[in-house]
């Protein structure tokens, strides 16, 4: 018996439309805060006044570039970027796995739990609020690092100012934050895995380790990619 033709056409348009007019509010929210804004781009390429706007305000081409170019501290700066926002990459993806492997391990749930509401509790907090935590922290005179830095009788550094150090502690104070929402996902991920296949590695002879390379990782390569694309928009 032959299936049943879809339905198309006008009627079918006219059965859709609420759920069409239900999107409609998103969309007009993508476009004023995410599209519309890209307008501003030809800034880049004008002498830019508030007062004349961006139609009043004086093409330049590429002058403003040629301009930052010409700066002598412009490739370390392009240079810093690069490593800071690669680190930030690589680190917030195996940092939360990870983290996320060794909370699987544990068989406390009560424990887990408590584990997770700590780690992900920074995730909501503002970076305005961080950044006096990690002032008081990392503080040359008064912070708590430096103090037992100098009770063990090592030199105090200053973290946020020294050229040394800066770099890695804006990575890893932004995966501080962040690693715990990450850890949550792939432990919901990991959940998802057959534990039969976990069975069947035990019979054939892997060890723990190696339940996990080829199991567990290759079980959660789908979740990392798409965690992975989803942190390219945080570059």
């Amino acid at each position: 018996m032959p299936g049943r033709k879809k339905r198309t056409g006008p009627s079918a348009a006219k059965r859709n439309l609420p759920l069409h007019l239900m999107l409609l509010p998103g969309i007009l929210i993508v476009f004023v805060y995410n599209y519309l804004p890209m307008g501003g781009l030809v800034m880049a390429f004008q002498q830019y006044k508030p007062t004349r706007g961006l139609l009043g305000s004086a093409w330049v081409g590429l002058q403003n570039f040629r301009l930052l170019l010409s700066f002598p501290n412009t490739k370390q700066v392009v240079l810093n970027t690069l490593i800071i926002a690669t680190s930030k990459l690589v680190l917030g993806l195996i940092v939360p796995v990870v983290f996320a492997l060794l909370l699987d391990e544990i068989r406390s749930r009560r424990f887990v739990r408590s584990v997770q509401t700590i780690v992900y509790l920074p995730y909501f907090l503002s970076w305005v609020i961080l950044g006096g935590i990690f002032f008081n922290i990392l503080s040359p005179s008064t912070g708590i690092i430096n103090r037992i830095l100098e009770m063990v009788g090592l030199p105090t550094q200053y973290f946020l100012g020294d050229n040394q150090h800066f770099r890695w502690v804006l990575v890893l104070t932004d995966i501080w934050k962040t690693f715990g929402y990450g850890s949550i996902i792939y432990l919901a991920a990991l959940t998802s895995i057959d534990s039969t296949l976990y069975e069947a590695a035990a019979i054939d002879g892997a060890n723990r380790f190696r339940q996990v390379l080829v199991v567990t990782l290759p079980g959660i390569s789908s979740i990392v990619f798409v965690m992975a694309v989803l942190s390219l928009g945080n570059i």
